[in-house]
C-alpha cells in the first residue's frame, strides 16, 4: 500500500513535494508533523497518512480548512461565469495546477487577473471567502448583474478593477471595508444610485474612477459621523465623468491638506458656484468641471493652482468676469467656453501663457483688438475664440507659431486684417460673419464657411516592409506580419495639444506604448494607432490594435497581460502630453477553444488540456480514497 501511495503521489500533476514546513504554521501551535510532505488543496499528505480536515491536529486543520475555502470559492465563480479558461476544471486544484489567471501563495489565491477573457455571468458572493486576495481584476468581460457586497470581506485587496463589464445596481457601502485599496477602477459599467460615502474610509487610495456609469446624487463629504470623499487626502485622481451626479460641489469637499493631481467631473448635472476651496488644492495639474450646470464667478484664488496644466470650464453658466489666469504658466489647454461671462476686455494673461497650445473661448463675452503676441506663443496650435465682440485690427504677426493650424474668429466684429494681401493659407483662418467679410467683393477664402476639409487620417506607418495580402479575417501589422490583433479604442480625457494631424506627436505615443510593451516582456511585436478624432466630451480618442509576437494570435496570458495594463493604468504616459486615459477593448475572439476564425483551429487542443486536467483529478480521487482505506487499517 505504502509503495502504490509513493507511486500515484510520484505521478500526480496536482500533488507538490516540499521538505520545508508548510507555510502558516505558527511556532508553538503544536508539534509539528515529520517526514516528507505532499501537498494538496483538500489537505496533506504527510508521514504515510492522508490528513484531511479531521485528521490534522488542530493546528493543522485551518489550513486545510482555508485551501477548501480558497478551492471552493473559485470552483463557485467557475461555475458562475461562461467561457472560463480552459484548464479551470471540477477535478484540478487552482493553486496547484495554475489556473490561468490565478496566483498563490500558501495555497490561498493572491490575485485573479481576467481581463478580456470573454468570460459571462455573474459575480457571485462566494468571492469574499478569498480573503488573502490582492488583485481582483476581470476587465472587459461580459459580467453582468450587481456587485457582490461580499466584496467587503476582502480586506487585503489593493487592486479593484472591473472596466468595460456590465455590472449595474449600487456600488455597495461594504467597499469602505476595503482599507487596503489602492487602485478602484469600477467605470465603463452600468452603476446606478449614489456614489458610498464610505469610500472615504480609503484612506491607502491612490486612483478612484468611477466614470462612465448612471451614477446619480452629490459628491459625498463627511460631516463628523459619515465619511466622505473629503477624507481622502492621499489620492492622487478623482474621475468621476459622464455620470449624472447633480447637487452643489460643497465647500467642504476640499481642502488644503489634499495632494490630487487630476480632478475630472465633466459631463455631468453639477450646479451651484465652483467652490473657492478648490483653490486650496495646489498639486492640481489637470482639472476638468466641462458640461455641468455651475454658476457664479470663478472663485478669485482660482490662479492659486500654478501647476495645472489642462483647465475645462466649459459649457456651464458661469458668471462674473472672465476668470484671472494670471501665474498660471504651466497651462496648455485652456477651454473657457459657452459661459455667460460679463463683457471683458481681451486679458492680458492671454500672452503670458507660454506654454499654451489651445485656447478655447467661444462665446465668452470678449472685447477688444487682440494683441498679435498671441499667435507668436511658440507651442500654439489651435484658438477658437468665435462669437465674441473681438474688434479691430486682426494681426497674427509675420511670425506666428510653427504649429498654428486654426485660428477661428466667426462672428466678431473685426474690420481688418493686417496680413490680407500676402496671407498663405498655411493656417487655418476663419472670419465669417466679421465686417471685413461683410463688405462687398471680398473673395478671400477666409471669409467662406469653412468646409469639412477630408484629410488623410493618421495611421501607424509601415516598418520599412511591404504590406502583405492577408486572408479577410487577418489584419496586416506594421511589420508586415498578418495577425489576429488586440484591438480597442484608447481614449485621452485631457489632452495638452489639439492637433489631429501632427504624425510626430502619435508617432511618439506608438514609441512609448512599444517600449512598455517591451520593457514589461509581454509578447508583443508591433502595435497600431489610427484615426484620431474629438469626441463630444472633448476626449482624443485613437484605435489601437495590439499584434502578438511569433503566433497570428495571443494565448490567454499575452491577453491577460495586455490587457492588464491597459485597464490597471500600468502603462502611464507621464509628461508626454497625453496625460490620462482609459482603454475600451473590443472582444478577442481568437483564443484557444473559442468559436471563430483564429479559435477553431484551437480546439484539439482544447480537448488534450482537458483530458491532462481530468486525468490529474482522477488520481487526486484515488488518493483520497487511498488515504480513506489506509486510514482505517491497523496500525
Amino acid at each position: 500500500m505504502h509503495k502504490l501511495l509513493a507511486v500515484l503521489v510520484k505521478q500526480s500533476p496536482t500533488a507538490r513535494k516540499t521538505e520545508a514546513e508548510p507555510m502558516g504554521w505558527q511556532a508553538g501551535a503544536g508539534p509539528p508533523l515529520s517526514g516528507p510532505t505532499v501537498r494538496f488543496s483538500h489537505g496533506i499528505w504527510r508521514s504515510g497518512r492522508w490528513r484531511t480536515k479531521e485528521t490534522l491536529p488542530k493546528f493543522g486543520r485551518k489550513i486545510a480548512n482555508k485551501g477548501r475555502q480558497t478551492c471552493d470559492a473559485l470552483m463557485a465563480l467557475m461555475h458562475a461565469w461562461q467561457d472560463t479558461p480552459l484548464n479551470w476544471n471540477d477535478g484540478s486544484d487552482p493553486c496547484i495546477d495554475n489556473w490561468v489567471g490565478i496566483a498563490c501563495a500558501n495555497s490561498r489565491v493572491t490575485s485573479i487577473i481576467l481581463s478580456s477573457m470573454g468570460l459571462s455571468g455573474g459575480l457571485p458572493g462566494d468571492i469574499g471567502q478569498l480573503t488573502e486576495l490582492q488583485i481582483l481584476n476581470l476587465s472587459y468581460n461580459k459580467l453582468t448583474g450587481s456587485l457582490t457586497t461580499a466584496i467587503g470581506n476582502l480586506k487585503k485587496l489593493t487592486t479593484l478593477v472591473l472596466v468595460g463589464c456590465g455590472f449595474n445596481g449600487p456600488i455597495p457601502n461594504s467597499i469602505g471595508n476595503l482599507e487596503r485599496l489602492r487602485y478602484l477602477s469600477l467605470n465603463t459599467n452600468n452603476f446606478t444610485g449614489s456614489i458610498p460615502p464610505t469610500i472615504g474610509n480609503l484612506k491607502s487610495l491612490y486612483w478612484l474612477d468611477l466614470s462612465q456609469n448612471n451614477l446619480t446624487g452629490s459628491l459625498p463629504v463627511s460631516n463628523g459621523t459619515t465619511p466622505g470623499l473629503d477624507m481622502l487626502i492621499n489620492t492622487k485622481h478623482f474621475h468621476f465623468g459622464n455620470n449624472q451626479l447633480d447637487g452643489d460641489i460643497q465647500f467642504r469637499l476640499f481642502n488644503s491638506r489634499m495632494t490630487l493631481i487630476h480632478l475630472l467631473f465633466e459631463n455631468n448635472r453639477l450646479k451651484g458656484p465652483i467652490p473657492s476651496t478648490l483653490g486650496l488644492v495646489k498639486s492640481l495639474e489637470i482639472v476638468r468641471l466641462d458640461r455641468n450646470a455651475l454658476s457664479g464667478d470663478v472663485p478669485s484664488n482660482f490662479n492659486n493652482l500654478t501647476n495645472a496644466t489642462e483647465l475645462y470650464l466649459s459649457n456651464n453658466q458661469l458668471t462674473g468676469p472672465v476668470p484671472n489666469l494670471t501665474g498660471m504658466n504651466s497651462l496648455n489647454y485652456v477651454d473657457l467656453s459657452n459661459n455667460d461671462f460679463e463683457q471683458t476686455k481681451i486679458p492680458s494673461w492671454l500672452t503670458t501663457l507660454q506654454s499654451l497650445t489651445t485656447l478655447k473661448m467661444r462665446y465668452t463675452n470678449l472685447a477688444g483688438e487682440l494683441p498679435a503676441a498671441l499667435f507668436s506663443l511658440l507651442h500654439l496650435q489651435n484658438v477658437d475664440l468665435s462669437y465674441n465682440r473681438i474688434d479691430g485690427s486682426l494681426n497674427i504677426s509675420s511670425n506666428p507659431s510653427p504649429p498654428l493650424e486654426l485660428v477661428d474668429l466667426r462672428s466678431n466684429l473685426i474690420a481688418d486684417f493686417k496680413q490680407q494681401r500676402d496671407y498663405s493659407h498655411t493656417i487655418g483662418l476663419i472670419l465669417v460673419d466679421n465686417p471685413i467679410c461683410t463688405e462687398s467683393g471680398v473673395t478671400d477664402r477666409f471669409c467662406s464657411r469653412p468646409a469639412n476639409i477630408i484629410t488623410t487620417p493618421y495611421s501607424t506607418p509601415w516598418n520599412n516592409c511591404v504590406p502583405p495580402s492577408c486572408s479577410p479575417d487577418l489584419t496586416p501589422s506594421p511589420n508586415c506580419q498578418c495577425a489576429y490583433p488586440f484591438t480597442g479604442l484608447i481614449s485621452f480625457k485631457a489632452p495638452s495639444f489639439s492637433s489631429l494631424t501632427n504624425a510626430t506627436i502619435y508617432n511618439s505615443l506608438h514609441d512609448l506604448l512599444m517600449t512598455f510593451f517591451r520593457d514589461a516582456g509581454l509578447p508583443v511585436d508591433s502595435v497600431s494607432l489610427k484615426n484620431p478624432s474629438r469626441n463630444f466630451i472633448d476626449y482624443l480618442v485613437l484605435r489601437l490594435e495590439v499584434f502578438p509576437s511569433g503566433e497570428p494570435n495571443f494565448n490567454r496570458t499575452g491577453i491577460i497581460g495586455v490587457a492588464f495594463a491597459l485597464s490597471n493604468q500600468t502603462f502611464k504616459p507621464l509628461k508626454t502630453g497625453f496625460n490620462t486615459y482609459t482603454f475600451m477593448a473590443e472582444n478577442y475572439n481568437f483564443l484557444p477553444g473559442l468559436s471563430g476564425p483564429g479559435g477553431a483551429k484551437h480546439k484539439s487542443s482544447k480537448t488534450g488540456i482537458i483530458i491532462g486536467h481530468a486525468a490529474g483529478g482522477c488520481v487526486l480521487v484515488v488518493l483520497l480514497i487511498l488515504a480513506g482505506i489506509y486510514r482505517s487499517m491497523p496500525n
